[in-house]
């Protein structure tokens, strides 16, 4: 009975550590590219999303110091 009492936390933990590299996300590689049709400083990323969208890429982002649109899709 004692020999158990020590064996089940090992067990537990075994589980946890399982489950949690099993749930571990993919992330999958994304290719950048600065718009080619926006204009201006991006200061709203939806309206960079859409112009991306109309690109062909799935999503976007405003670059941190000069203020781009950059595109992004998996590639």
């Amino acid at each position: 009975m004692e020999s158990s009492r020590k064996f089940f936390p090992a067990v537990v933990l075994l589980l946890l550590i399982v489950a949690t590299t099993d749930m571990a996300a993919v992330q999958a590689r994304e290719c950048e590219k600065n718009s080619a049709k926006f204009v201006g400083l991006c200061m709203n990323v939806d309206n960079c999303a859409n112009v991306c969208r109309g690109e062909g890429f799935a999503s976007a982002r405003c670059s941190t110091f000069r203020r781009r649109c950059v595109c992004v899709k998996p590639c």
